[in-house]
């Protein structure tokens, strides 16, 4: 109970949320193309369900990851990782990755789809997730059983907010730079630099996020400019 009083757990609940729902875009198209073939009334069944077994799958992977990134250095590495996953957010470069996914042509098959699919696909969900949590398999869980049913219910509402209101996922790719930042001021070898340090450790959130959210920036500018020069 005490935990729950604090502003750093509901902080980091908050950030959990944005960062679930901002790396949903590619799990709701994921469970659309996969029940898409079924009757209209195993739809919302297979959608239902399959996203429960994504659920349980991703919980477990996100402990695990919890537990991974205790390792000394991991924590560095995971870090940077995120880095790279704000910057693809905001730019859109998603590194070639298709959704190829056969529409199922039953309950179970479908189910299977998305479950696979979710796992699949949702690593880079399971390491933002991870990094905001500070260790916490409440926060884990609490986070996803929040987003999830925003996710299910209203991944289409969510992927056309974010098509009219470019700056929600600035927003959300700063969420995931903050969480970068966390991960690397946390891992122990940096934590010795930087102890004693206030400056350099507010320093190290600066860079992060404004390197993240101004380079991804900068390269949405330019892309717009070649598209109006080459029109």
């Amino acid at each position: 109970m005490e935990l729950l009083m604090t502003a750093e757990f509901w902080s980091a609940l908050a950030a959990i949320v944005v960062i679930d729902l901002v790396l949903a875009g590619d799990n709701a198209i994921v469970i659309a193309l996969a029940a898409r073939n079924l009757p209209k009334v195993h739809q919302r069944k297979a959608i239902l369900w399959g996203t429960v077994g994504a659920v349980v799958v991703r919980t477990t992977l996100t402990v695990a990851v919890l537990w991974l990134l205790q390792v000394p250095g991991l924590m560095l590495a995971g870090g940077a990782l995120l880095v790279w996953i704000a910057y693809r957010l905001l730019t859109g470069d998603d590194g070639g990755r298709e959704h190829d996914v056969a529409p199922a042509a039953s309950f179970w098959a479908a189910m299977r789809t998305i479950v696979i699919a979710d796992a699949v696909m949702g690593l880079d969900n399971v390491l933002a997730v991870a990094g905001a949590a500070h260790g916490s398999v409440l926060l884990v869980v609490a986070g996803l059983v929040i987003s999830i049913p925003i996710v299910v219910w209203g991944s289409t509402l969510i992927l056309n907010w974010i098509e009219r209101f470019p700056a929600l996922l600035y927003i959300g790719g700063g969420v995931l730079a903050w969480t970068a930042a966390k991960m690397l001021a946390d891992e122990p070898l940096i934590q010795q630099l930087l102890a004693g340090r206030s400056g350099l450790n507010a320093l190290l959130y600066i860079l992060v996020i404004s390197s993240v959210l101004g380079s991804a920036w900068l390269r949405n500018r330019r892309a717009v400019t070649a598209k109006e020069i080459l029109s």
